[in-house]
């Protein structure tokens, strides 16, 4: 259990460098981000661990990646300029 935790750790933290490093204008602070990865692939790998039991490591890796990616995803910002434009009176 305790290298499920490490490898999803690291997948986490690998996810979230890689979204920095190709996604640093629409990201927050590096800091950040890492932090959200690892924090969401150990919550996703808990999940996992709690609905799948102990047996499936890579299914708990799987989970791990994908909570994690959501997590970061939930922290983009808009590519473009908003533009608010007035409703017609």
């Amino acid at each position: 259990m305790l290298l499920e935790a490490l490898g999803s750790a690291l997948l986490g933290l690998v996810l979230a460098a890689v979204a920095a490093h190709r996604l640093a204008h629409r990201l927050p602070a590096r800091s950040l981000v890492l932090a959200t990865g690892v924090s969401g692939a150990l919550f996703g790998a808990f999940v996992t661990h709690s609905a799948l039991g102990a047996g499936s490591i890579l299914l708990n890796l799987i989970g791990a990646v994908v909570v994690s990616a959501a997590s970061l995803s939930l922290l983009l910002r808009p590519a473009g300029r908003l533009r608010r434009r007035s409703a017609p009176a």
